[in-house]
Parts: C-alpha cells; sequence; structure tokens
C-alpha cells in the first residue's frame, strides 16, 4: 500500500505516464468509504440523464441505462490518469444540442447528427489538449460573445423546463417545491451560516441536490403527479445489445460529412461553456490545496481536455450521450473540497475521495433498488439540475461581460441562440461586434459597470480579494 509512505508536501504514490499519473485503488490512495456510499446514492443524478435520451432518441429505458453505465465507467478515467476532479457532464449545453439535434427527424439520422457532434467535440479536445492551445483559441472570442452563448445557454436550460411541453407541466408541484428547497440549500446566505453552526444541517449542505431527489419521490406521489416506487431486487439491466445495433456506428454507419461541418457553431458553443468549468475546476482544487499542504495536487488543464477528448470521442462510437463528458460535477466538487479540508484523518488523499466517490456511483448503477427507487422521478431530477445549472451560467454569463454594451449584445447572442440555435447566435453576435466595436472586435471596451459599486463603498473585497458574489460562484 504505496499511499501510507506520502511524506508531508509530496504528491500522492503514482506511474508517470506521459502526461498522466496512473492511481489505483488501495494501492496509491487509501478507499474512502465515506465517500463511496456517499457515491451510491448520488448515481440518482446520472440516472436522470435518462429522460432526455429517451425523448430525443426514443430509445427504450434500458438502452438508455447502458449509455449511462458506459458514461459512468469513463467518468473513473479522470481521477485514475491524475486529473483531481469529480467529472459530470456539460449540464448548460444540454438545451443547446438538443436543440441543434431536433432539426433532424427522429430515428437514424438523428442519431447520426449525435455522433458527429460527440464526435467533432471529442476531436477538439483532444488537439487543444495535446498542443496547449486551449486558452488562446477562446481569447480569440469576443468578451461581448463568450457573454452571450453562456448567458443564452443558461436562459436555455429554464426554458427547456417551462416551454410547452416541457417537465414543468408533469411536475408542477414536484418541482416548485423542490426547487424552492434546492436554491436555499444551494445559494441562500443564511443557510450557509445556520449550516456551519449544525452538524445535521451541514451534512444536508454538503450532499448537494441529493435530499432534493429523496424529497422529490415522496412529494411527487402525495401531489398524483408520479406513482409511488415500486422497489424491485436485484441488478439493472442495460442493453448493450440494442444499443450498438440500433445506435451507434456499428449498427447505423459513419455519420455523412456534412453533419460534421454544420455541427461545428454548436460545438464551439458547447466549448466555451466548457471552458469555464476548467477554470472553475482550477479555482476550486487550488482553493483545497491551499488548506491542505501536506499534499501536492497537481491540476494541469491540457491533461483535462486530454481526458475528457477521450471521453467524448470513445462515447460517441460507443453510445452517444446527449449530456456530453464534462471536466467537472460542479457541486459534488465542491463537496469533495470541503471534506478534503477537513484533513488526512478525515480524507487522506483528494485522489482517494474522488475515486471512492466515483466507483461508488457506478455500483449504484447497477443496484436495482436503487435505480427503481428513483425512476418515477427522473424527470424532477433532471429540471432541478437544469435550473440549478440556468441560474450558474447566466451569473456567469453576465460576469464574461465588460461593459454595458458587452451586456446588451450578449442579451441579443443569447435570445438568438435560445431560439434559432448556435450558428445563428454566431452570425449575430460577428455582425454586431463588427459594427459596434470595429477595429476592437476582440477587445470590446471596459466601462468599469462591475466595479462601480466597490469604488463607492459597497461590496467590500474580503482578506482574500474576492467579494461576496465571487465567492458564491466558486461555492457553487
Amino acid at each position: 500500500m504505496l499511499w501510507k509512505n506520502r511524506k508531508f508536501g509530496e504528491e500522492s504514490p503514482h506511474i508517470p505516464a506521459g502526461p498522466f499519473k496512473i492511481r489505483l485503488p488501495f494501492i496509491h490512495y487509501r478507499f474512502e468509504w465515506p465517500d463511496y456510499v456517499q457515491g451510491l446514492l448520488m448515481c440518482a443524478v446520472d440516472l436522470s440523464a435518462i429522460p432526455i435520451l429517451v425523448e430525443l432518441l426514443g430509445m427504450p429505458f434500458e438502452v438508455a441505462l447502458a449509455i449511462v453505465v458506459l458514461n459512468g465507467l469513463f467518468y473513473l478515467l479522470h481521477h485514475l490518469l491524475g486529473d483531481p476532479t469529480v467529472p459530470g457532464w456539460i449540464t448548460p449545453a444540454i438545451p443547446l444540442i438538443t436543440l441543434y439535434c431536433s432539426q433532424f427527424p427522429e430515428g437514424p439520422e438523428r442519431v447520426h447528427s449525435l455522433i458527429a457532434f460527440q464526435m467533432t467535440l471529442g476531436i477538439l479536445s483532444l488537439v487543444l489538449g495535446a498542443t496547449g492551445l486551449a486558452a488562446k483559441v477562446v481569447g480569440l472570442i469576443p468578451p461581448a460573445m463568450k457573454s452571450g452563448i453562456i448567458l443564452g445557454a443558461g436562459l436555455a436550460a429554464v426554458i427547456s423546463v417551462f416551454q410547452i411541453g416541457g417537465r414543468f407541466e408533469s411536475f408542477p408541484w414536484t418541482i416548485t417545491i423542490a426547487i424552492g428547497i434546492a436554491f436555499y440549500l444551494l445559494f441562500s446566505k443564511h443557510f450557509s451560516k445556520f449550516q456551519h453552526k449544525n452538524r445535521f444541517w451541514g451534512l444536508i449542505g454538503k450532499l448537494g441536490i441529493f435530499p432534493v431527489i429523496l424529497l422529490a419521490v415522496i412529494i411527487a406521489p402525495i401531489f398524483g403527479e408520479a406513482a409511488w416506487p415500486s422497489i424491485e431486487w436485484g441488478f439493472s439491466a442495460p442493453d448493450f445489445v440494442t444499443l450498438w445495433n440500433e445506435y451507434t456506428i456499428f449498427g447505423l454507419g459513419f455519420p455523412p460529412i456534412m453533419m460534421f461541418i454544420t455541427a461545428l457553431p454548436t460545438v464551439l458553443a458547447a466549448y466555451i461553456v466548457l471552458f469555464g468549468d476548467v477554470l472553475q475546476t482550477k479555482a476550486l482544487v487550488e482553493d483545497g490545496a491551499a488548506v491542505r499542504v501536506d499534499e501536492k495536487v497537481d491540476y494541469s488543464p491540457s491533461r483535462a481536455h486530454l481526458i475528457f477528448g477521450i471521453r467524448n470521442s470513445a462515447m460517441s462510437i460507443l453510445g452517444p450521450d446527449v449530456t456530453m463528458c464534462g471536466p467537472i460535477w460542479s457541486a459534488m466538487q465542491v463537496v469533495m473540497v470541503e471534506r478534503f479540508k477537513k484533513g488526512r484523518k478525515a480524507m487522506d488523499s483528494f485522489f482517494g475521495g474522488i475515486g471512492s466517490f466515483r466507483w461508488g456511483t457506478n455500483t449504484g448503477l447497477f443496484l436495482l433498488p436503487i435505480v427503481s427507487l428513483v425512476e418515477p422521478i427522473l424527470g424532477v431530477a433532471l429540471a432541478s439540475t437544469m435550473l440549478i445549472q440556468g441560474y450558474v451560467s447566466v451569473k456567469v454569463g453576465i460576469l464574461e461581460a465588460r461593459s454595458q454594451t458587452d451586456l446588451g449584445v450578449a442579451g441579443i447572442i443569447g435570445a438568438i441562440l435560445c431560439i434559432k440555435g448556435a450558428a445563428w447566435a454566431f452570425a449575430a453576435g460577428i455582425i454586431l461586434c463588427l459594427l459596434i466595436y470595429g477595429k476592437n472586435f476582440f477587445k470590446g471596451e471596459v466601462d468599469n459597470t462591475f466595479t462601480k459599486d466597490q469604488q463607492n463603498g459597497k461590496g467590500d473585497l474580503n482578506v482574500d480579494g474576492k467579494n461576496d458574489e465571487e465567492r458564491e460562484l466558486l461555492n457553487v
């Protein structure tokens, strides 16, 4: 057990492999049973991808479950290859991808559009990770356009819940109560102070949206919006045979080249959102490392790009997934960082915590009692996830702007993105930035809109140089 020999201030033991650092459970890190048990329960969030796959691609539940299981197995790559993060979806991009794929008829053509999209995103991520050009590519996009894309993604997430035929119509009371409680637990300053004074509420606060999902299991049947769960025993049965025969290139053949070309604008929009997640991951890892100086935690954006590039490329072949393969599950990354901060007795190594958690979620996907418990309210779980991500994306999108003019342009881009898709949004953004900024197309302008309150004595900076709004954003 090499993990026992780690000296103060060193990295946890690993096997060097080029840009990767291989770590195996029980050998290179201590298996953290509290995080494993939490993962068993939190697999409910992974399962909430099933309603999207069923609705968009018309696939049976068991086939969608097979995609979730495959995605779960690829989640393990991050900590096994040295990326200190709890990986997840590219949540804000889900409405954009759904809108893009919905332009094609349901059946083989729509599946081909999703395959082409995910494969293009995977290859782009691999190229940018291998060359280290990620920051430069994103830097070429004007702030107003970045703001509009992220803002539009957030608005699209909210619209997907409340539009005609959206999930709110099926679960109005459950979603209202669940999301109200979720916003209080995640974003309320009152609860943030309260949870530090009480161990029980502190535990609830660290579980992310899982308490809300459990509550929805009870609320939905009470209001007649879902059946009481019928608990089944045994193991789940993901249908890989149907998946590979009817929903992958093995059964449908390779997508037409034109589909890769038409996907490019939406892929770029998804990547802009994804790059923001990479920056958030870096900030959270550094936040934990500043407290736990006994372990050096190495986060490399290029390595992260390579890993989620591999995930997206592989999933596009084995089981195309609407949620895509993103660099971080923000809520759980925060939970892991906070546990990590408590010291070596609580979590010996950060890789032990995140690795044990993801082994737990993978185990949970195969346990039929857990799957059958949450199956009736997966739509509520997904709606809650989308609304929370919408809130975060709108905040991040606005903060990407540097002036009031940027905000105006961003509003136009965001609205067009929600209605017409990424290609129209990029075209509108390019035209508006050229007309308004001219030769300053890439720079835009800075009018101190976001610093005027500080100059007036409001929004005082804390000792670490961050104001309260910035702190709240990082805690999401």
